[in-house]
């Protein structure tokens, strides 16, 4: 079994942590370690059960299989990453410029739309969010035309992320003194 190239160290850390699978590793290994610790672990636990998880993968044979294939993260090549980076580009710019087309490298509002139902597709890129939800706010479009499509490890990472923000909301209380009570002032 040779597991794809595309699949990074970062990514099969994410993999084993995401699983739980129990194969001891350290940020010190290497690519090619990390691999010979994954490739022995599913010898010796072949038809073994997984826990639910996001990848959806049920088994080590479907394990198996997503770490053969390509990783469905990584369907850009950096020709064409750079492409859709160059497309965010003029869009943000288009955006900032109060979403005004005689100042933008678009002729036609069609030509701005096909652009975005292109690059909305790519949507663990965070140019390409920022870019739908600039364009969510322009008034010539429907709200909501322009949602970013997302891989659910990207959607698992931004809600791991913004679930953990809690807004601090300062509460200030402020009681008048008297003469045995000096004024005091609470931040809850």
């Amino acid at each position: 079994m040779i597991i794809h190239k595309s699949h990074s160290k970062t990514d099969l850390i994410d993999l084993i942590n995401d699983l739980d699978i129990d194969i001891t590793h350290s940020h010190q290994d290497n690519k090619k370690m990390i691999q010979d610790k994954i490739k022995l672990y599913l010898i010796n636990n072949k038809g073994s059960q997984l826990i639910d998880n996001f990848y959806n993968l049920k088994n080590i044979d479907g394990l198996n299989q997503y770490l053969v294939n390509k990783n469905p993260k990584k369907v850009l090549s950096i020709k064409e990453k750079n492409n859709v980076m160059l497309i965010a580009k003029h869009i943000i710019a288009y955006c900032k410029d109060n979403y005004n087309l005689n100042n933008s490298k678009y002729d036609t509002i069609k030509e701005l739309q096909d652009d975005m139902d292109f690059i909305k597709q790519f949507g663990d890129i965070p140019s390409v969010r920022r870019c739908c939800k600039l364009m969510n706010i322009d008034t010539k479009f429907p709200k909501k035309t322009f949602v970013p499509y997302l891989s659910p490890q990207v959607q698992k990472e931004l809600n791991d992320k913004y679930g953990k923000i809690n807004p601090v909301q300062p509460i200030l209380t402020i009681r008048r003194s008297t003469p045995d009570n000096p004024v005091i002032v609470y931040f809850d």
